[in-house]
């Protein structure tokens, strides 16, 4: 049975309708039905019916105040980008595909008879011709309220894959998270080099953590990243047993002070799937808005935007 990994070497990564219109249609109706006179009604007749001097003015007051407030909203979002230290304000995603792609395994991430089996695809990049990366952030050490903050104000989606040891002390932390409309997905309990252990060992690892996010999140994950980037055929028929669906993995990483590449011209592509880690002082040279910084100053620089991986799927 093959085992698929992923090691860092060399500066990249590899693997073994109108108003007037209606006020004629009610006034028609009226008559017909003997309602509309003076007789009937007690009402004195009403004027011929034009359209209201005012509706004009009516309606450039309505542009005028749709103008005012997208321009208020532009200035809001330069001063939030501004307050995070932000060199521009971050692009806005074009919204969800109607069509979602169809998602495959990349190419030498496959084991054998992996389609025909029905295996959850491991994929690195989404097929789309839009510039736009998903982030994702694995297993939860680092809790930092900042992060929360900076992430919401920006409004800037991202997708967490939670290991429980590494939440458990803190599973508020994450379910504000939730709150905020993030999707909380499948790591692994423990977080083990998966293709060490038994079939029976490594669902284990995967259901359990499953029980957990149903526990605590209120919801079974469909989307699960093994640890280190590491399976082989028991992972994905675990995973697959468990109720997963797809296994992402990664094309770049970034951390607060570098950016780690697969493809060997260290660059971003329409669709990539960015990995980094809940850290902070404890292991990097700075926080998790540090390493956001460095995310969304480079990704608006090179014209990205930043989408919702779920969203695709």
């Amino acid at each position: 049975m093959g085992t698929v990994g992923q090691k860092y070497k060399n500066g990249a990564w590899v693997v073994s309708g109108s108003i007037r219109g209606g006020l004629v249609l009610l006034a028609v109706a009226a008559l017909i039905s003997g309602c509309a006179g003076p007789a009937a009604t007690g009402v004195p007749p009403q004027r011929p019916l034009n359209a209201p001097p005012a509706l004009a003015g009516d309606l450039q007051a309505d542009k005028t105040r749709i103008r005012a407030a997208r321009l208020r909203a532009e200035q809001a979002r330069i001063a939030v980008a501004r307050r995070w230290g932000l060199k521009e304000v971050p692009l806005t995603a074009p919204p969800a595909p109607a069509t979602k792609p169809r998602i495959t395994t990349r190419h030498g991430f496959e084991v054998d008879g992996h389609e025909e089996k029905g295996l959850p695809p491991v994929f690195t990049t989404v097929p789309t011709e839009q510039k736009i990366v998903f982030l994702t952030i694995d297993d939860g050490a680092e809790k930092d309220p900042a992060f929360l903050r900076m992430m919401s104000e920006l409004k800037i989606p991202y997708t967490a894959f939670l290991s429980d040891y590494l939440v458990k002390d803190d599973y508020g932390y994450f379910a504000r998270m939730r709150d905020a409309g993030v999707v909380l997905n499948n790591h692994t309990l423990h977080h083990p080099y998966l293709p060490a252990l038994s079939y029976a060992r490594q669902q284990r690892e995967i259901c359990g953590m499953q029980d957990v996010m149903e526990k605590r999140f209120g919801t079974r994950p469909t989307l699960f990243r093994p640890p280190y980037g590491n399976y082989n055929e028991d992972t994905l028929r675990a995973a697959r047993s468990c109720g997963i669906t797809y296994a992402p993995i990664w094309n770049e990483e970034v951390f607060v002070d570098h950016w780690e590449y697969r493809e060997s011209d260290q660059d971003l592509h329409p669709g990539d799937i960015v990995l980094s880690h809940f850290r902070g002082r404890k292991d990097w040279k700075g926080t998790m808005p540090d390493m956001v910084r460095r995310f969304l100053n480079r990704i608006t620089a090179e014209g990205y935007a930043v989408a919702r991986l779920e969203d695709y799927l």
